[in-house]
């Protein structure tokens, strides 16, 4: 199995910057050959915020797009999220994601780290 664990969320003012954090860990760490960073606001719909195939292909939310930066670190089995020129709309409980099959859902999910950007 595979455990997930996000961190590196908080308080940021408008156009601030934050780096979140996902380490994956478990016995089946390596076969995972995708992960993805969500976010879900109150009330709202959960977006894909950005995702990473082992081997660097990214993708990334419109409304992020030159914003953000996905990244992926082998060696520490971390991905990391890069949030720059932060707004108030990306408030929101980002959460980490990991699977072994890049067309497949999602098998392993964190419990989610809190990003808050005010005015």
């Amino acid at each position: 199995q595979v455990q997930v664990v996000e961190s590196g969320g908080g308080l940021v003012q408008a156009g601030g910057s934050l780096r979140l954090s996902c380490v994956a860990s478990g016995r089946s760490i390596l076969r995972i050959n995708a992960m993805g960073w969500y976010r879900q606001a109150p009330g709202k719909q959960r977006d894909t915020v950005a995702t990473i195939i082992r081997g660097g292909s990214t993708n990334y939310l419109d409304s992020v797009q030159g914003r953000f930066t996905i990244s992926w670190d082998n060696a520490k089995n971390t991905v990391y999220l890069q949030m720059n020129s932060l707004k108030p709309e990306d408030t929101a409980v980002y959460y980490c994601a990991a699977k072994i099959r890049v067309g497949d859902e999602y098998d392993y999910w964190g419990q989610g780290t809190q990003v808050t950007v005010s005015p």
